[in-house]
């Protein structure tokens, strides 16, 4: 498919994914319009680079910049299919494509290097660019989050790698033809597009397929998932090299080890890890905490050293990172109490951060606690996942659990946050006014304490509140 980007509509342009294609588009001298349903940071950052953005929907904004654009862009699970600016491109015969066909269109020609997996994509993603970029690789490069360093999502490069990140929710993933193809673990989700987990499963495999000739497909060996993954592709012809402890590679002698994570150590400072790559014993400072974080590290190494990078560079580049907004982003202290953010909403992920939390606060020696103020995101995975919750968040010491924030979902009816808190361990409060979470976490935390604000929908939004509270 060849499609003219010469001037492209996005629908949404205002999300993560959106707005960081909408930028590499801009640096390539397209005219870019778009829409979305709120003024925001990304929004006026496009606006100041050029692009034309219309706050609310309505068919006249296919025309912002004068004429009509030339292919429309959007994210069919996010808009509804009677969107005046799709139905109006439908009428006028102008071609809808999703942003992943047109993320495929912007990295033809490169150096395609792919992260996909059910948790940790961003945060790994983000580890690659940050790591190519000090070993002079100047990536293009696509991700959903922005960097905290550089404040953005997304660049064009002048290298010949394109570093994105591979959405499987809805299987946009088929659409790339990767160099080098990352999976950093695979668990059953999204079942609200696939049905079964089987079907999820076979996402994955069909990505393995997509690997090029000469690519390679690098799997964690510290998740059966996607080690088991590794041995179906390597039977059926693909190259394919693992990354993880030296334990989970001892479990998996049959892939080749592209990474073994030697030893790891939780300090204040942050997570030292040795890592050995191609024979060469590496060692980095991962400023943000948890195993989990140096698996996603060894896995941004080893692709980008397969892109070509040097290894010593790449490593200066990891320990030098500094994070991902809401990937546990330090907000503030007050009151001795630290706030942190993250975008954490499946169980895996939750327990992995309160895992790294309090890892943490114990390196520390402070007798400081995790208080986690969690908001569950869609009654669907809430429904699914109740009883994981109550056992990750009661990892926590304390906890307060707001209301589902429903995104696209229509509310279910006698559903709420409480067949979560119901079955909590930990000293757990259910909140059901947002408003008054702040006052909430007040009157639990003492100083030395860690606070996560922890969701994927508006909690972010409280990080701040708290912390006015905690200096009043």
């Amino acid at each position: 498919m060849t499609v003219d980007l010469s001037r492209v509509h996005l629908i949404g342009i205002g999300g993560s994914g959106m707005s960081g294609v909408a930028r590499i588009l801009l640096d390539r001298g397209s005219v870019v319009t778009g829409s979305d349903v709120k003024d925001s940071r990304p929004v006026r950052a496009l606006r100041s680079n050029g692009a034309h953005v219309a706050v609310g929907h309505d068919a006249a904004n296919l025309t912002l910049a004068g004429e009509p654009p030339t292919v429309v862009v959007v994210s069919f699970a996010a808009i509804p299919q009677d969107n005046p600016e799709l139905v109006a491109a439908h009428e006028q015969g102008i071609p809808v494509i999703r942003r992943s066909d047109l993320l495929g269109e912007l990295m033809t020609g490169y150096r395609q290097i792919l992260f996909a997996g059910t948790h940790g994509k961003t945060s790994t993603t983000s580890m690659a660019v940050a790591a190519a970029q000090a070993a002079g690789m100047d990536p293009s490069f696509s991700i959903g989050g922005q960097l905290s360093r550089s404040g953005t999502n997304a660049h064009h490069g002048t290298g010949d790698c394109f570093i994105a990140e591979a959405d499987e929710s809805d299987a946009s993933l088929l659409r790339y033809s990767p160099d080098v193809a990352v999976v950093t673990n695979i668990e059953p989700d999204h079942l609200d597009f696939f049905g079964t987990a089987q079907a999820y499963h076979q996402v994955f495999d069909d990505f393995s397929e997509r690997v090029t000739e000469n690519g390679h497909l690098v799997v964690c060996l510290d998740d059966i998932h996607a080690a088991a993954l590794g041995e179906r592709a390597m039977r059926n012809g693909i190259s394919v090299l693992g990354y993880g402890t030296t334990d989970a590679a001892a479990l998996h002698p049959v892939i080749p080890l592209g990474a073994e994570i030697l030893s790891t150590e939780v300090t204040e400072g942050g997570t030292t890890a040795h890592i050995r790559i191609d024979g060469r014993d590496l060692t980095v400072l991962l400023q943000t905490p948890g195993s989990h974080m140096v698996l996603n590290g060894a896995a941004a190494l080893l692709a980008c050293h397969l892109a070509g990078g040097d290894l010593e560079k790449l490593a200066e580049g990891l320990s030098d990172f500094n994070g991902v907004r809401r990937r546990f982003e330090y907000r503030g202290t007050a009151g001795g109490v630290r706030v942190y953010d993250d975008y954490a909403h499946h169980p895996t992920e939750v327990t992995a951060v309160l895992q790294a939390a309090q890892q943490k606060v114990e390196a520390e020696g402070e007798d400081g606690r995790v208080v986690v103020v969690f908001q569950p995101h869609l009654y669907s995975r809430t429904i699914e996942f109740a009883e994981e919750f109550a056992a990750a968040l009661s990892l926590a010491d304390a906890a307060v659990v707001l209301d589902i924030f429903g995104a696209r979902e229509r509310p279910v009816e006698g559903v709420s946050s409480r067949i979560i808190t119901d079955a909590m361990t930990c000293d757990v409060t259910y909140e059901p006014d947002f408003s008054h979470a702040p006052e909430t976490v007040l009157g639990l935390v003492r100083e030395g304490d860690l606070v996560l604000t922890m969701g994927a929908g508006d909690v972010t939004l409280l990080a701040g509140e708290i912390l006015a509270a905690l200096g009043r």
